[in-house]
């Protein structure tokens, strides 16, 4: 739905429920159809927000390097740098 369509929502469901003077057209009652609109739309925001925030994190890691040939020894080095990632926005 995205985030233009549940305010679209929103805004013409608070038309129906507090602009309008006749509330009931045949069987339909405009004020209830309001509410559901408004609901409608808070529920489709959230759900929008939500996962586009949780799309937004992701971690970069480097992946470990091969082990070693069989019976080779390599000493430990304290040049190696482990280096982590975080996208932050």
């Amino acid at each position: 739905m995205g985030i233009g369509g549940s305010i679209l929502l929103i805004v013409v469901g608070a038309i129906m429920t507090f602009g309008l003077d006749d509330t009931d057209v045949g069987p339909f009652n405009l004020d209830t159809i309001g509410w559901i609109l408004q609901l409608a739309g808070l529920v489709g925001l959230a759900l929008t927000l939500y996962f586009w925030n949780s799309r937004r994190r992701t971690v970069v890691s480097a992946a470990p390097p091969p082990p070693p040939a069989a019976g080779t020894v390599i000493p430990p080095s304290a040049d190696e740098v482990i280096e982590r990632r975080t996208r932050r926005y």
